[in-house]
């Protein structure tokens, strides 16, 4: 705790998000439970924890949440998320391969996430279109940064 004169100060946090794209093109996506966004669609992630790079936290996240390997292999995008006075974000997007392309993924934080879905980017887009409190504040961004992000993946 800060002595009582000093004024404890904000920090801007890094959030790390997992895009993991199957051979059908549609991407892995969680409705977050119980913190920022419940009941929103992000992707597998969080915070990145000191000393760790992006992609080992995006590694290290997915196989937390969903149990699937993963290999980062380059950074899609980078969003500025202002959630509210205390909250503020940055998230870089990573892309992601599946070690085992055949995996499946688990529910594996059921207090975190309420189940993990395959949507397409037409299908993200239609909800960003139509419902865009359905997605997490940093995808939100992600698409009106980058309205095609699927012309960014490579593979």
């Amino acid at each position: 705790m800060a002595p009582p004169n000093v004024i404890p100060t904000r920090q801007v946090r890094v959030g790390v998000a997992a895009v993991i794209t199957g051979a059908d093109g549609r991407v892995i996506l969680g409705r977050r439970k119980g913190s920022n966004g419940d009941g929103q669609y992000g992707f597998p992630g969080g915070h990145q924890e000191f000393g760790e790079s992006h992609y080992e936290c995006a590694e290290r996240e997915t196989l937390e949440e969903t149990g699937l390997r993963v290999k980062p292999t380059r950074v899609l995008a980078i969003t500025n998320s202002v959630f509210d006075s205390e909250q503020h974000y940055i998230t870089i997007f990573v892309q992601c391969t599946q070690v085992d392309p055949d995996a499946q993924p688990q529910l594996l934080e059921p207090e975190k996430c309420y189940a993990w879905e395959f949507l397409s980017w037409d299908d993200i887009k239609r909800i960003m279109a139509c419902q865009p409190d359905e997605l997490f504040l940093p995808i939100v961004k992600l698409l009106r940064e980058y309205p095609n992000p699927e012309l960014f993946i490579e593979g």
